[in-house]
Formats: structure tokens, C-alpha cells, sequence
């Protein structure tokens, strides 16, 4: 097979930089809205399963 040489190496780590936590990573994100609505959708789905 193509890829049998690194299908099972560990992960690379760099060695200057740590890792970003989830958080930050998905705070890339947040300002990005592309379905309109869906924030609102969400709030309402938390009403009802009383998350919210």
C-alpha cells in the first residue's frame, strides 16, 4: 500500500509552538456565520430541553 510506511506514526508536535487549545481553535471560528438563523435555532432547542 501507498501509505503502510506512516499509516500508524505518532502525530507531529511542534517544538516551538504548543498546542491551541479547542477553545481557541473554535473561537477562530465563531465570528463566521454562514447559516442565518442558526444561532437562533440553537437557542431555541436549548429553551426546550431546558439548557438554556
Amino acid at each position: 500500500m501507498e501509505y503502510d510506511s506512516i499509516i500508524n506514526l505518532p502525530h507531529y508536535e511542534p517544538k516551538r509552538h504548543p498546542r491551541m487549545s479547542m477553545e481557541s481553535r473554535a473561537a477562530q471560528f465563531a465570528p463566521f456565520a454562514a447559516l442565518n438563523g442558526h444561532e437562533e435555532a440553537l437557542e431555541e432547542t436549548a429553551k426546550k430541553l431546558g439548557k438554556f
